[in-house]
């Protein structure tokens, strides 16, 4: 497992970080048109402040423009892509990277201390605005969401509606297990403490995802 950070200042990474004046604000002319932004695959909201999606391609950066993000979290081991970590640079975002290892393998669980260090991240309201992402914003993303959800003492079925909302046909049983057993430990309760303190997570529901059709 690897963790490095682009353009963070912590003592366990890499600290590359660009200063917040290099942020972009979409120019003199405001909010760009709607049918300008396009969202990245699998985009949603996990909280205030706390979102999620597949892997951004250049098409989705004025709609991430938009959203001021502070932080950018990496949950896979290829290194960024050029383009994306120039955009990262020039908006003065800090990229935290997990190196996950992706596996079309039922069966292999993620490894628990590297969704520990990503949980501490988001509940850190000082890295928000902040996006998760890894190839396809399906199972790593999914399961940090996931576990995040079991903070927020979402019902298991709900968790894993959500989890079978953006993953589809693609869910994994090795993952849903993973949530399952996952043990938010004494430290992460603080720290969830702390965020609801700053008034985040408080107005969260517990989502039901329903087919439009029903």
């Amino acid at each position: 497992m690897i963790f490095r950070s682009v353009g963070g200042d912590g003592g366990e990474s890499r600290d590359v970080q660009g200063e917040d004046e290099g942020r972009k604000d979409g120019g003199s002319g405001g909010v760009p048109e709607e049918s300008f932004l396009v969202r990245p695959s699998n985009f949603g909201i996990v909280d205030r402040g706390i979102y999620r999606s597949g892997f951004p391609t250049a098409d989705n950066f004025r709609f991430l423009e938009g959203l001021k993000l502070r932080s950018i979290v990496y949950l896979c081991p290829e290194p960024y892509p050029e383009v994306n970590a120039e955009f990262v640079r020039s908006n003065g975002i800090r990229l935290l990277q997990f190196a996950i290892e992706g596996s079309k393998e039922p069966t292999v669980a993620l490894p628990k201390d590297t969704i520990m260090m990503a949980l501490r991240i988001l509940l850190d309201v000082r890295n928000h605005p902040i996006l998760i992402h890894c190839k396809k914003g399906k199972h790593r993303t999914g399961c940090l969401v996931g576990c995040f959800r079991k903070l927020q003492k979402w019902p298991l079925s709900s968790v894993f509606e959500e989890y079978n909302h953006f993953a589809a046909s693609k869910a994994r049983p090795s993952d849903l297990a993973f949530i399952s057993d996952f043990d938010v430990s004494y430290k992460l309760r603080v720290l969830y403490l702390i965020y609801r303190f700053y008034g985040y997570g408080s107005r969260v529901k517990r989502l039901v995802y329903q087919d439009s059709s029903s």
